[in-house]
């Protein structure tokens, strides 16, 4: 497997509209930032509420979003869970698709040990003959994969990289210190892109990024041209932004800002989300009417 992802993906909403995915809005979205220069799409992650879709509306997004990116830039789909089988059964159904990898969480809530995390990946990889990335995330799933397990399984050949939100900065710069030359980490921890790209990362799948898009492709781009001043000048304005979009639950201010811009018909998301607080309403539309009006 040689497929080294690197750069800025884009974990895309999921448009609602009346109770229904939106379609003519997710498309229009695909459209919007392939234009704006992201590397790659990853739909059907947590901040597209994977979890509140079912199956059919699933084949319809991931069969649209390969459609649309058509080779432009590389899919890789969100099929993770926390019953081995389930996902292995998953992965089978959505073999018909032709994406080009998978991102998967740890498994949450049962709290498996580390063998348990290895024999699941293993499981999954075994299942599949796409490329795997791996999602760790421990302050939502309850269990850390370590790093000695994360480099046990990057010896599997289509286990290609992670998407690193360990939340803890120790751990990402030991694992980027010792990864393999063709393991891809990527962060996942929005705040932390700008630290991580110069401590050699490869790039982050970063939900803040579907606003004030460009300045995040510049980032990468600066950092690839070992421009580390001009990297720290793009970084500026995008350090005071990434708090407030997770001030609320994920992607409430997302949608909201992208309902506002018009990109979306709706800021609706399914139970159990809801909408942002007008508290928070207020300083979003706030600080993008700044940003328009300078």
């Amino acid at each position: 497997m040689t497929t080294k992802i690197r750069g800025l993906w884009l974990p895309i909403v999921t448009p609602f509209k009346d109770g229904a995915v939106d379609f003519e809005s997710y498309e229009r979205l695909i459209e919007h930032y392939l234009g704006l220069g992201v590397d790659g799409l990853f739909p059907l992650g947590t901040t597209g509420e994977s979890p509140a879709l079912d199956e059919t509306e699933i084949d319809e997004l991931v069969d649209r979003t390969v459609a649309r990116a058509a080779g432009r830039v590389p899919v890789f789909v969100g099929v993770g869970g926390n019953a081995t089988r389930k996902v292995e059964k998953t992965l089978g159904r959505l073999g018909r698709f032709a994406f080009d990898g998978i991102v998967s969480v740890c498994p949450y809530y049962n709290r498996p040990a580390q063998d348990g995390l290895i024999a699941h990946f293993r499981r999954l990889a075994a299942a599949t003959d796409r490329a795997l990335v791996i999602y760790n995330i421990p302050y939502r799933t309850a269990v850390n994969l370590s790093n000695d397990s994360l480099l046990e399984l990057a010896e599997v050949p289509n286990i290609v990289g992670v998407k690193d939100s360990s939340g803890s900065i120790a751990q990402s710069l030991d694992l980027l210190a010792r990864r393999p030359p063709d393991f891809a980490v990527l962060t996942g921890e929005d705040a932390l892109f700008f630290t991580m790209m110069a401590h050699g990362g490869d790039g982050g799948i970063l939900a803040a990024s579907h606003l004030m898009t460009e300045r995040f492709v510049e980032v990468g781009r600066r950092f690839a041209a070992h421009d580390l001043r001009g990297a720290r000048a793009a970084w500026a304005p995008l350090a005071p932004l990434v708090p407030l979009l997770f001030a609320e639950a994920n992607p409430m201010p997302i949608k909201h800002c992208l309902w506002r811009q018009g990109l979306i018909a709706s800021p609706e998301c399914r139970l159990p989300l809801t909408r942002i607080s007008d508290g928070l309403a207020r300083r979003l539309d706030a600080c993008f009417a700044g940003r328009a009006a300078a």
